[in-house]
């Protein structure tokens, strides 16, 4: 369908610039010795063939642009651009009787050129302080609907997301955590995490691509098992290419949270105000508490860094460094807890015979 547009277009522009080209070939013709049928063919081509080549860039194509731009471009925005365009054409209207009483050609001039410059900088102010005007509207919004009656104030509260980061939906956990029920907003993916996915299940790695199609299994079991919903967006950020980036900004613009795994995400989305939910921190918040002086069972699997130390882990995956235990390896002792150490890689837990 694109290229037939495009094919038509041209067709039209083609037409279009030959009869132009015609009446500039007629006109030429005046001022020189030759007959007007000569150049009047001779322009006709050469307009022929510029509409020809020239007509889908100036026509369709910037339109295709400009059409993008206002589907992907963010609500406020939009508003900002439409309310910054009517104060600058009204500033202009109320300059145009004023411009158009002085002398030409200034009066001819002025009024377009006062048009131009009030819109710009309306709509560059106005884009600027986008987010002081959404606050602003949502101010009127709220204040509105508290004047209503009761029964608009019994309305369901507007939907809330988390963004879903590709290392959260690789790691899998996330499935297991919605059939919990401690989450209860809406998992959101955009479109280019589930792209990065994509291109991780595609990856020649064997360990890659057996990761990125896991990360896949994951979005099918919560889009048709999780008792949360979980939805697919299209909403992007064409300000930015990264999708670490773009993630943050998507968080800031729908003020939600994301949910990730990646320690760089992790800094740089709360450096930004964006909240953040990591599993592993959830992880590590629901590990056994044990308390010095406790006793516990454990089977040393491996040595320690220090000389005489054994090492075993309990079933949630908390490290257990035991005193005097390497002498024991592969036996299950029951040890005494001495000290539990809270790092940032998990808890650790020191114990002795």
């Amino acid at each position: 369908m694109k290229l037939s547009v495009d094919f038509i277009f041209r067709i039209i522009g083609a037409i279009l610039g030959a009869l132009l080209g015609a009446y500039i070939g007629q006109e030429v013709s005046l001022f020189f010795d030759g007959t007007s049928e000569s150049y009047a063919v001779l322009f006709a081509l050469i307009g022929f063939l510029a509409g020809l080549i020239l007509t889908p860039y100036i026509t369709i194509r910037p339109l295709r642009y400009v059409t993008h731009q206002l589907i992907t471009m963010p609500p406020e925005k939009l508003v900002a651009i439409i309310i910054g365009l009517f104060i600058g054409l009204m500033a202009a209207a109320l300059l145009a009787l004023p411009l158009s009483l002085l002398g030409s050609p200034f009066r001819q001039v002025l009024p377009l050129l006062a048009a131009v410059v009030f819109c710009y900088l309306s709509v560059i102010i106005m884009v600027s302080r986008q987010n002081e005007l959404k606050a602003f509207l949502n101010g009127l919004r709220i204040s509105q609907s508290g004047n209503e009656s009761g029964e608009s104030s019994s309305a369901p509260p507007p939907e809330q997301f988390i963004l879903l980061d590709t290392s959260v939906i690789i790691d899998g956990r996330i499935a297991d955590i919605s059939k919990t029920g401690f989450i209860r907003d809406t998992l959101l993916v955009p479109n280019f995490i589930l792209s990065e996915l994509q291109h991780i299940a595609d990856s020649p790695d064997p360990l890659r691509r057996g990761r990125g199609r896991l990360g896949l299994d994951v979005l099918t079991n919560l889009q048709n098992e999780a008792p949360i919903p979980t939805k697919i967006t299209d909403m992007d950020v064409s300000e930015v290419r990264e999708a670490d980036s773009k993630l943050v900004a998507l968080a800031k613009h729908l003020r939600c949270p994301i949910l990730t795994n990646d320690y760089n995400l992790n800094r740089v989305a709360e450096l930004q105000g964006v909240t953040v939910l990591n599993i592993n921190d959830l992880a590590n918040a629901v590990k056994v508490n044990m308390l010095p002086g406790e006793s516990l069972n454990i089977k040393i699997i491996q040595e320690g860094r220090e000389p005489g130390q054994g090492i075993g882990f309990l079933q949630d995956g908390t490290m257990v460094v035991v005193e005097d235990g390497s002498p024991l390896m592969n036996k299950t002792l029951n040890v005494t807890v001495t000290k539990v150490l809270q790092t940032s890689a998990g808890r650790m837990i020191f114990a002795r015979t």
